[in-house]
């Protein structure tokens, strides 16, 4: 009987020194894999920081975590890596929140839908009741949790315990609300937010009217990773598009949220598919 094939995925970042490559390779090659992809980056050659990924296919006897945790374990120890193994069947589970606008949430609904984002969607939460309707008819499970400035410390418990061992990541898909950084303690796992980007920058209120006041000729959008500063951590991927004077800030908003929904997209897609390293408050994206 054929030996079924599993595809996984490693991610290693260490001290940069010769030899990591093939000697990854080598062990890859003893356990009877095939390497489909493989990159890497060092911010310096001879003192820097090394770091790979590398996605291939095993046969399913060689392809248990523990056995790839062991196998691995001497390098791991002697080199000092930061070492993940992900196996490609594995499906990380996100948890979307959102407020009313909802062009971020129905991009990612239709990516995965059709097949482009490789998870699962284990719930949709948010803070006004507008999109149930649309979770039911795709079987997502919807919660509303009204908050206020008043309820934020027990809306937050109630999320909490909601997304409790059943999320490996949240996305907050035009949540417009602040997360505490007692929440991002807590939950431990990667958050991923999408906001706007003008230059120069506007923040607070109405910033697309505030944009067109100073005439501004750019429009962009920045997904990020969550940190406690708020809008600060490390970004994911950005992109723009240049608009002229005859844009009303209608048109400007719905530019905006072309861009937005487009690189939130992106940044998920890149997460789900482990092609991510956090190097201090930068990414390392292997496209």
């Amino acid at each position: 009987m054929t030996n079924k094939l599993v595809h996984a995925r490693i991610l290693i970042s260490c001290k940069d020194r010769p030899g990591i490559v093939a000697k990854v390779s080598s062990i890859l090659y003893e356990l009877g894999a095939n390497i489909t992809e493989s990159a890497q980056h060092s911010t310096d050659p001879f003192k820097g920081d090394f770091f790979m990924r590398i996605a291939f296919y095993l046969p399913e006897d060689k392809a248990e975590e523990a056995l790839i945790q062991n196998t691995f374990e001497a390098i791991i120890k002697e080199w000092e890596m930061d070492f993940h193994y992900a196996p490609a069947h594995k499906k990380k589970r996100m948890a979307i929140f959102v407020s009313k606008e909802d062009h971020c949430l129905q991009e990612i609904l239709w990516q995965h839908q059709s097949g482009a984002l490789d998870g699962d969607i284990a719930m949709i939460v948010s803070n006004h009741p507008d999109h149930e309707k649309t979770a039911a008819n795709l079987s997502i499970p919807y919660y509303h949790t009204p908050i206020s400035k008043e309820t934020r410390s027990q809306t937050e418990a109630m999320q909490l315990e909601l997304i409790k061992n059943k999320t490996d990541f949240i996305v907050l898909a035009r949540y417009m609300q602040i997360l505490t950084p007692e929440f991002i303690d807590t939950y431990k796992q990667p958050i991923i937010n999408i906001h706007h980007s003008f230059l120069p920058a506007f923040v607070g209120a109405k910033p697309y009217e505030r944009a067109f006041d100073r005439g501004v000729k750019i429009i962009g959008a920045t997904a990020h990773y969550v940190t406690s500063e708020l809008d600060a951590g490390p970004i994911i991927e950005q992109d723009v598009q240049r608009i002229d004077h005859g844009y009303t800030v209608d048109a400007m908003k719905k530019v905006g949220r072309d861009i937005e929904r487009q690189v939130l997209a992106r940044a998920v897609h890149w997460h789900l598919e482990d092609r991510i390293l956090r190097y201090g408050n930068k990414t390392i994206i292997f496209r």
